[in-house]
This record gives structure tokens, C-alpha cells and sequence, in this order.
């Protein structure tokens, strides 16, 4: 991996203080049944209900900071961490990432409802942690 494990942490950080965000809204009255099924990924034209909340915006601004390889990483290492592919298939992960997402990598890591969880695994699977950068 060339992406910066800070980069990494960052993203799972932001992830979770967004999850957490949008479960004290779920929370709320008047929430709706089906905020609480969520895709890997949106139609285009279909943005989360969070979108435009401060974490998000924080979130989205930080993963259109990275260059494309970075975001193709993440991809990769999110796809590692819920189990599509292994750490062993790193460059056939990070291939598949710039071919289905090459235009879409942003939408697509942000519309992943269990995007931290799925960094910290792929992490894991490297014999990485946060924990290793502090």
C-alpha cells in the first residue's frame, strides 16, 4: 500500500463520527424504517440523507483531497477488510477498483455505510492498526 496510514485512520475516524451522527438521527422521532437499510452503492442520482451534514462534507472534502491512486487504495483495502478479496490479491483488488470506479471512487466510498469497519479490517488483514500510527 502507498496510502499513508495516517490517510487511512483518518478516513476511518471521520467514517465512524459520521455513523455515529446518522444513528442519533435514525434515533430521533419520526425516523424512517428504511434509513435503516443501507447500500454499498448509490444510483447517482440518489445521495445519502447525511449528505451535506458538516461530517460529511468533512469526509467527502478529505477523499477528493487524495490523489486517485489513494482513493483506488481504499477501495482496495475496504474491499480486503469485508472479505471480497485477500490481502494476497491487493493488485487484482486495486485493478478492480480503477476499472468500476473510475469515475465514481468518491461516491462510492462515501455511499459504503460500513466503511470504517471495513478500513479497520483491511487494515487488519495487512497487520495494520491505528493504533500503530499514534
Amino acid at each position: 500500500m502507498d496510502i499513508a496510514l495516517e490517510n487511512v485512520c483518518f478516513v476511518i475516524s471521520k467514517s465512524r463520527e459520521l455513523l455515529a451522527d446518522m444513528d442519533e438521527l435514525q434515533d430521533e422521532p419520526g425516523g424512517h424504517a428504511s434509513d435503516d437499510v443501507m447500500k454499498d452503492e448509490l444510483p447517482e442520482d440518489d445521495l445519502p440523507e447525511h449528505a451535506g451534514s458538516p461530517e460529511y462534507e468533512e469526509l467527502k472534502e478529505f477523499i477528493n483531497g487524495l490523489n486517485e491512486d489513494e482513493q483506488f487504495e481504499l477501495i482496495a483495502i475496504a474491499w480486503i477488510g469485508r472479505g471480497t478479496f485477500t490481502a494476497e490479491d491487493w493488485d487484482e483488488a486495486l485493478d478492480t477498483a480503477r476499472d468500476e470506479h473510475s469515475r465514481t471512487a468518491i461516491r462510492y466510498l462515501m455511499a459504503m455505510p460500513l466503511l470504517a469497519d471495513y478500513l479497520e479490517e483491511g487494515l487488519s488483514e495487512f497487520g495494520l492498526s491505528c493504533e500503530d500510527e499514534e
